[in-house]
């Protein structure tokens, strides 16, 4: 794999490798996955507020093949949804917001089933909202990657709907729709486009200069790692679909230079205090006081049918080992990222990666049992 990159680069890998026994026992899990000019990963552990390990393999696309490296901007998909779940945590320290307001404080001209659904419904995926992707499919409009559905659209789509898939406070069922009209809330409370929001409130007072909600025409990412898929034994550029112009699911681009701030700021409670971001760690219970199940029935956002799910406001904190943990994965057209932060070791791993063949979380945990092994 290394003689295919340039010399320069080979230098810093070699070197780290022969130094640091934990860097070496890090590259060995990512080495392997990555064979010539072939589209890769970014790779970023980071413990008690320093970086343990930081390294990009493969290339940002195949037509550049440009390595990737700490300022590759990778499409975050899901991991957007702790960036969109601290706008509006943001906005309830201003005041402007409560969790408990129903959605129809917000959107007055909403059906009679957002009555019930609040803002916490919501950021915790038990509002019931039916699933926008579901019902874009079974609609008279086809969207394209190249006519691809916004917000506004989403929030229309569900708009006219007449009910929820289940009473808000009943059940739990990962909800991008939710997600994409918080985005919308936190845009119509703070009388700004939500990427305005992100960028005034999060990104610029934490320097990070280069993550931005992307909307193609508006903006641009500056050094773009763009997604691939696998078929058979070569690498095909699968980068947009029908749902990627959506934001507050899914759509802010970022790499590891900036999401290494966004950790420190988690860390020292920069944005928010302790007892605020309480909130966002707390596992969220149904009304009845029962704690949260996945759904039985298997789909693409399901990842354990039937079973215990631990979720606050934009995490999943279920334990890993018996250790706590706050993580994310986001999967989507091109693209999976994770984010993994195990509060008692001080420990955090990141993973983008611009191709769907790698599984992201596993890797991650991989990565963790690497580090967490030399202790």
């Amino acid at each position: 794999m290394l003689k295919h990159l340039p010399w320069l680069l080979l230098v810093p890998v070699l070197a780290m490798a022969a130094d640091d026994p934990v860097a070496a026992r890090l590259d060995a899990v990512f080495a392997p996955l990555v064979q010539g000019r072939s589209p890769g990963l970014a790779v970023l552990v980071r413990q008690d507020g320093r970086t343990l390990f930081q390294r990009g393999y493969g290339v940002t696309d195949l037509r550049s093949a440009t390595p990737i490296d700490p300022e590759t901007n990778f499409r975050l998909a899901s991991f957007t949804k702790q960036f969109t779940a601290m706008s509006v945590m943001l906005l309830v320290k201003d005041g402007k917001l409560r969790y408990d307001d129903p959605l129809t404080k917000v959107f007055p001209d909403f059906p009679a089933y957002g009555q019930a659904i609040t803002i916490r419904h919501l950021l915790t995926h038990t509002s019931g909202l039916p699933d926008y992707e579901e019902v874009m499919e079974a609609g008279a409009q086809r969207w394209t990657a190249q006519d691809q559905i916004r917000d506004d659209e989403v929030l229309k789509l569900l708009k006219a709907q007449t009910k929820a898939r289940f009473a808000a406070g009943t059940s739990w069922s990962y909800s991008n729709s939710g997600y994409v009209v918080l985005g919308l809330v936190v845009a119509k409370v703070s009388r700004m486009p939500f990427g305005e929001f992100l960028q005034k409130r999060i990104f610029a007072p934490l320097r990070m200069d280069h993550t931005l909600a992307y909307r193609a025409g508006s903006n641009n990412i500056v050094h773009r790692a763009y997604g691939h898929s696998k078929q058979q034994d070569h690498f095909v550029e699968r980068d947009q679909s029908s749902t990627s112009a959506t934001l507050g699911d899914g759509g802010i681009y970022s790499n590891l230079t900036d999401l290494a701030k966004w950790d420190e700021a988690l860390a020292r409670n920069t944005l928010l205090d302790a007892s605020a971001m309480k909130e966002a760690w707390t596992p969220a219970k149904l009304a009845n006081g029962a704690p949260t199940r996945w759904p039985r029935e298997k789909n693409e956002d399901n990842l354990n049918p039937g079973k215990p799910v631990s979720y606050g406001f934009g995490w999943f904190l279920d334990p890993y080992k018996d250790q706590k943990r706050m993580w994310h994965t986001g999967s989507t057209t091109g693209f999976r990222t994770v984010i993994q932060r195990f509060s008692q070791h001080k420990l955090t791993v990141i993973l983008l990666c611009n191709r769907t063949d790698l599984d992201a979380a596993q890797l991650s945990l991989k990565a963790a049992d690497a580090v967490l092994a030399a202790h």
